[in-house]
């Protein structure tokens, strides 16, 4: 399976996985008394549309390149991943002004039931997490990347709320408020993670170079092609799931214009063969002496 199928496999796992724990986080929230299972729920409400985003945006960015877009649209996806950490900071802001509402309100406890849905929501979020994490890696999608840290700050804040509603239900009336403190805590983990997922996307809009481990396996191949003696210069920048890469290639300097040209060609071949993620290299032919 290509990276692009596996992206958007996994992107149409998180829409379907999300809209159903929406559903049942918002249905037990209301029957269960408890404002953190329904502050939850928006927090996956808002998750279904950052996930069709990420959709929208894996497709968008793996068009080819035109007259237009020379390098392709590849860049469609850090501008995507910076909507989904949009959707994050008005899903915490959304539980944190409800839970300010409903603060010291007279309300029925939770129902002890709801903590067996919770648990089952957490384990759920938690595999989730994994399996888009894992594609993530996969595929180099920044955006598939926010889109699974969704799912892991969803687990967290089913978790929050299942501490929450455990110390109601254990300590009694004088903590009924617990479940919302619990929300409030979600909200600022979300905030802390939206971070986390908005940083690495800008250093790619900005060509940040944050690739070094890539550099060096560039630098290991391009020595195994017979005629390149060296590398000097090399820069890389991400583009989509693709990585675009300039790079100072040193050959005997007593070789014509038309051995070096060819050099650069099977150089490009070699890396482009070895190393699937990167998408267009060009090289720049120094001479030795």
């Amino acid at each position: 399976m290509s990276k692009v199928k596996t992206a958007i496999k996994a992107s149409y796992f998180s829409i379907i996985g999300n809209t159903a724990l929406a559903i049942v986080k918002g249905l037990a929230g209301i029957f269960g008394h408890s404002y953190a299972l329904i502050a939850d729920a928006i927090e996956s409400s808002t998750d279904i549309f950052a996930s069709i985003l990420v959709l929208f945006g894996l497709k968008y960015s793996t068009k080819p390149a035109d007259k237009n877009h020379p390098y392709g649209h590849g860049r469609a996806e850090p501008l995507i991943t910076f909507l989904v950490v949009g959707f994050l900071i008005t899903s915490a802001t959304i539980i944190i002004h409800e839970g300010i509402v409903h603060l010291g309100k007279s309300r029925e406890l939770p129902k002890a039931w709801t903590l067996i849905v919770l648990g089952i929501i957490i384990i759920w979020k938690e595999i989730s997490f994994q399996y888009v994490i894992k594609k993530s890696k996969e595929t180099h999608s920044s955006s598939l990347k926010a889109d699974a840290w969704h799912h892991r700050s969803d687990a967290i804040t089913s978790v929050t709320a299942f501490i929450g509603i455990s110390m109601t239900l254990l300590l009694g009336e004088n903590f009924k408020n617990a479940d919302i403190y619990a929300a409030f805590f979600a909200a600022a983990f979300i905030f802390y993670n939206s971070y986390l997922i908005f940083r690495p996307a800008l250093g790619e809009i900005m060509d940040e170079n944050l690739y070094d481990d890539l550099i060096a396996e560039i630098r290991k191949v391009s020595l195994t092609v017979d005629g390149i003696l060296d590398t000097e210069k090399c820069l890389v920048r991400k583009s989509g799931m693709k990585y675009h890469v300039d790079l100072h290639a040193v050959v005997d300097g007593n070789k014509s214009v038309k051995e070096g040209h060819e050099l650069a060609h099977k150089l490009k071949d070699k890396l482009q063969s070895q190393l699937e993620s990167i998408g267009d290299v060009l090289i720049h032919i120094e001479p030795n002496n």
